[in-house]
Parts: C-alpha cells; sequence; structure tokens
C-alpha cells in the first residue's frame, strides 16, 4: 500500500488535516516509544526521538512521498534516529575521554612546573641577605604594608623599600624563567 503525502488530499497528514495527523500521532507513540526505548534505555531521550520523527514528517509533509504504509515509515524513522543518536552518544563518549586524558595531563604538567617553582623561590629567597629576606617574606607571604614592617622590624621606611626593591631585583634574576608563573603563584598565596 503506497501512502503519499504531498500528491493527495486524501492522505493522512495532508496540509488540511491537523486532526488525522494528531489521529496517527496518538494511534502510534506509545508503540514508537517502546521500540525506541529498547533501543536506547533510556524514556526521556525515546520520547524526544519519536516526537521528532513526527515533527520531521508534519514540517516535511508537503514535499515527502511515502512509498510504504505509515506505520513502517514511522518505525524505520525511529529506528534511524535511534541509531544517530546512538553514534553521537559514542562520538562524545570518545571526546570527553580524550579531553579528559588531555585535562590530567595539564594537571600533572602543571603540578610539576608548580613545583619546580617553589622550588626555585625557596632556594632563591635562601640566597637574599636575611633582612632582605624577612622584608620580602612579611611583605609578600604575611601581606603587611611597608610601614607595617617598618614598626616589626624597628628599622625605617626607607630601608624596608630598599629591602624589597634588592630583593624582587635579585628573585627577578633569579627566577626570569619562572617569571609568569611566579606572578600567579605570588598572587594566591
Amino acid at each position: 500500500m503506497e501512502v503519499t503525502l504531498a500528491k493527495s488530499e486524501n492522505n493522512l497528514v495532508y496540509s488540511g488535516h491537523e486532526s488525522a495527523f494528531e489521529e496517527a500521532f496518538k494511534n502510534n507513540f506509545k508503540a514508537l516509544h517502546a521500540y525506541s526505548h529498547t533501543m536506547l534505555q533510556d524514556e526521556d531521550v525515546a520520547e524526544e526521538i519519536v516526537q521528532t520523527v513526527f515533527l520531521k514528517l508534519w514540517e516535511n509533509r508537503e514535499r515527502m512521498a511515502i512509498h510504504t504504509s505509515l506505520r513502517a515509515y514511522l518505525y524505520r524513522s525511529v529506528y534511524n534516529e535511534s541509531l544517530n543518536y546512538l553514534k553521537h552518544q559514542k562520538v562524545q563518549r570518545k571526546y570527553m575521554a580524550e579531553a579528559m586524558v588531555d585535562y590530567k595531563q595539564r594537571q600533572a604538567d602543571d603540578v610539576t612546573a608548580d613545583n619546580e617553582l617553589r622550588r626555585q623561590l625557596q632556594a632563591a629567597l635562601k640566597q637574599l641577605p636575611e633582612k632582605c629576606r624577612t622584608v620580602f617574606q612579611l611583605s609578600r607571604f604575611e601581606e603587611l604594608r611597608y610601614q607595617e614592617i617598618a614598626d616589626r622590624l624597628g628599622i625605617s621606611l626607607k630601608t624596608v623599600e630598599a629591602h624589597m626593591g634588592k630583593a624582587l631585583k635579585l628573585l627577578r634574576l633569579r627566577l626570569a624563567d619562572f617569571l609568569p608563573s611566579l606572578i600567579i603563584v605570588l598572587l594566591n598565596l
């Protein structure tokens, strides 16, 4: 039996017969949903696929010719949509797996670089003169203002500024290769 959707006004889903289309939807939805659900094992996705098939049928009703029964056409369409969904899911899982591997590798690289930066920073700090190192640590690690450092150490504000200038200059020289990363680390401490 041939059903031609676009050529006849007596067909099931011709543009003027919304009620006939609605009847076809109601008569076939549950069976098509069950069919899709057996393939996908997901109620919501199966429902969406069946609705998509009917939507495409309605939107293309004037350009489409079905050379089998409407039921056979609907089952084939649901089957194809379900397969397309499964293929898409497989591609997504593959992409997610690759993205996760890349993410874990970047994390491992970041941890390694961070550890190396911290090691180099500690080594550079040890090479600073004691007062200079103390002023730098109070400023950057304890977040004290220069005046607070001067008061705590019993030195002038100008001396604190001189120690900080000297510390920053020496650290810049020693950690030139790490400077972009060092800025990030120091801001996060």
